[in-house]
């Protein structure tokens, strides 16, 4: 008899002890759920982006209780791709305008959800001192990246010395877009990381803005600066299922906080960017 009774006094103890189990399993299945939705992962290529990102907004980020990771990538094309596959929740590299062009290309909803402050492209040249030095056969650089290479043409265009194929798309744009304007020259052309390097070995250069930056240039000394429409300033991106996410309500108010706009402000390394109108800025 004593080892039926003791065997019955186990049961209850065992099931007791089972259900607290798969409560506290239950629990931290709950706790990671929370943690899922507390995390931003960021996308970038190679630029002063990323600089502004970690020491203006990551800190907003973090002293809201998100966990923030962030991913530099070699090539800005592989940034969209990866936020189709879920490997990053937002980016900040592409304009409205070539995030608009890409979407159907790559059967995706990407929206914008802020504005940063953008750098305009400048043509520059340590061969010549002046725009009047321009002829015929001389080598001009822009970058390989479509939506930078369609900035860099518009640049172009808006001199005069070529003209833009009616039927170039901004998503798939490439020097065999361009047709001779005013003069017939030979455009390369490369990646933008090496736009101020190769300075030496070509005529004239479009180079990107943050790279200007980076290497401690002003952006007025360039022979011609951007005016960057609108559409072409950089944004930051995010699927659009994820517009009313916590997450991105967050990203979105840090990005257009007053803090943000006076870390940028307090840099000289910004001056002469395009700043958001959402700081309310001329």
């Amino acid at each position: 008899m004593m080892p039926l009774i003791h065997s019955m006094l186990k049961r209850p103890l065992l099931i007791a002890l089972t259900l607290l189990s798969m409560l506290f399993l239950s629990s931290c299945g709950d706790n990671d759920d929370t943690n899922a939705t507390k995390t931003i992962t960021m996308g970038f290529g190679p630029s002063t982006y990323v600089d502004q990102f970690e020491k203006g907004i990551r800190p907003i980020l973090e002293a809201k209780g998100f966990k923030v990771k962030v991913r530099v990538v070699s090539q800005n094309n592989q940034l969209n791709p990866s936020m189709k596959e879920g490997a990053i929740d937002a980016t900040v590299f592409q304009s409205r305008a070539y995030m608009e062009s890409i979407n159907p290309i790559l059967k995706m909803n990407m929206v914008k959800l802020a504005d940063t402050a953008s750098a305009p492209q400048s043509l520059r040249s340590t061969r010549h001192s002046s725009l009047d030095a321009v002829k015929d056969g001389m080598t001009v650089t822009i970058p390989n990246d479509p939506v930078n290479g369609e900035r860099a043409a518009r640049l172009l265009e808006s001199l005069g010395w070529i003209t833009i194929d009616e039927n170039a798309e901004i998503a798939t744009f490439s020097a065999k877009s361009i047709l001779p304007g005013n003069y017939t020259l030979s455009i390369l052309e490369i990646d933008p990381a090496q736009s101020l390097r190769t300075l030496d070995d070509v005529d004239f250069a479009i180079v990107n803005g943050n790279y200007i930056a980076n290497a401690g240039l002003k952006m007025s000394d360039g022979l011609a600066l951007e005016a960057t429409p609108e559409e072409h300033v950089v944004i930051v991106s995010i699927r659009g299922e994820d517009l009313d996410t916590e997450w991105a309500k967050a990203l979105k108010e840090a990005y257009e906080s007053d803090e943000f706009r006076d870390y940028i402000h307090s840099e000289p390394l910004y001056d002469g960017f395009i700043m958001p109108k959402a700081w309310n800025q001329d």
